[in-house]
């Protein structure tokens, strides 16, 4: 079996978050494999940017995920380890690469109800609190700040 370091990202713009049609037609988060001379978070930067054309900044890390798919291509099983960040856009503005079949921004709601997998449907619902948790605070810091 192959183990694939991968990274992703939890991408929110107000109160929505991107998500994406992978070529066997499953939802899923935008992500992708972490080249040897790169660091997590940067991987994760680049991987939404090169999938989905979208320019977002980390603000906390989300979680991992692991899970196994047979390769077509490779014609054996891959691991995927995948460390996840909660990201932030200051647009919807999105460009799909030609892998994807679908994608953009979708209320948190709409987006967990599509996505195919349990991991990443718990793991957008956590982030989603944590993204306005730190919105909040931020916000709070900034008025406080001002003052």
């Amino acid at each position: 079996m192959i183990i694939r370091r991968c990274a992703g990202g939890v991408v929110f713009y107000a109160n929505k978050v991107l998500i994406v049609k992978n070529d066997r037609g499953e939802w899923t988060l935008p992500k992708g494999k972490i080249s040897d001379k790169e660091l997590q978070h940067e991987s994760a930067i680049l991987k939404v940017k090169e999938e989905t054309g979208v320019n977002a900044s980390i603000l906390e890390v989300a979680g991992d995920t692991m899970y196994e798919f047979f390769s077509r291509t490779r014609q054996q099983e891959v691991c995927n380890a995948v460390v996840w960040y909660i990201m932030e856009t200051d647009n919807a503005d999105y460009s799909l690469n030609e892998e994807l079949l679908e994608g953009g921004f979708f209320k948190v709601k709409e987006a967990i109800s599509l996505l195919s997998h349990n991991k990443e449907k718990s793991l957008v619902d956590i982030s989603y609190k944590k993204f306005k948790d730190l919105k909040k605070k931020s916000s709070e810091s900034s008025l406080t700040a001002a003052n």
